[in-house]
């Protein structure tokens, strides 16, 4: 991978990170254009770079997350079922991080539940406004559904959501609670990452890692005003649409005979 192959990459991860449409499936797929998804540090960065989105979380939300103890306890609750069932399925998870079969599959499946999920929003009935209203144990149920993003392609952002529209959040509160929740999660996956491949990074390596997580913040700063913005004024549906339309571009691309190694 190259240093701008790597900084393409954190553009994608900045822009899709909070973003309903899955990150690291757009990383897979953008990887797999350029010809370099077999290479074993690409899949590292997949995780790594996700530390720069969450700096950008932290700084767009730094009186109402980090100087907000009320939110504390909410936001580990609901990291709780990641870090467990995350560490169980671990080995798993590496083994189809480079799948782009999966991807394209979850990519069309949640885009039809996004659509479909907007039109019920119009019926939804909302009984938590404020982050500060959600209860530890919703919090944790919030959390299960998060764990549907081990599958590359499904997006954390759209799975959280979806567990808290299910658990009576309004769709603005939903997403900041996503974005939220996203802090601890995307920092315990690359501080396991980081643990994992320090010793056997090179100079170049770590050069492509600090400006790739610049790059990443940077576009995650304006991604996270932009998704925000578009929930209040459209809803869901025109992303479904999107990971409809990729999603079978995705398959069908692969159905007609490109050759594709399995990881």
């Amino acid at each position: 991978m190259t240093f701008f192959q790597a900084m393409i990459l954190a553009v994608i991860e900045g822009l899709t990170e909070y973003l309903p449409v899955s990150s690291t499936g757009h990383i897979i797929l953008g990887s797999w254009l350029m010809g370099i998804h077999t290479d074993p540090f690409v899949k590292d960065y997949t995780v790594m770079v996700q530390f720069g989105a969450i700096l950008a979380v932290l700084v767009l939300y730094v009186r109402r997350f980090l100087l907000n103890v009320k939110v504390y306890p909410i936001v580990l609750a609901g990291f709780i079922p990641a870090a467990v069932i995350g560490l169980a399925v671990k080995s798993h998870i590496d083994q189809i991080l480079g799948s782009v079969w999966i991807v394209g599959s979850t990519l069309l499946l949640g885009g039809i539940l996004l659509v479909l999920t907007d039109h019920w929003i119009s019926r939804h009935q909302v009984r938590v406004k404020r982050l500060e209203e959600v209860k530890p144990l919703s919090a944790f149920k919030i959390g299960i559904f998060q764990c549907l993003a081990f599958l590359p392609g499904v997006s954390r952002s759209a799975a959280t959501i979806w567990g808290g529209l299910h658990q009576g959040l309004g769709l603005v509160t939903a997403t900041e609670f996503s974005f939220f929740l996203a802090v601890p999660t995307l920092t315990g996956a690359t501080f396991l990452k980081g643990i994992k491949i320090v010793d056997t990074l090179t100079r170049d390596q770590w050069e492509i890692l600090f400006y790739g997580n610049l790059v990443s913040f940077v576009v995650g700063l304006v991604a996270i005003r932009f998704f925000i913005r578009l929930i209040e004024r459209y809803g869901l549906r025109h992303f479904g649409y999107y990971r409809i339309v990729l999603g079978l571009i995705v398959l069908l691309t692969l159905s007609f005979g490109h050759e594709l190694e399995f990881l």
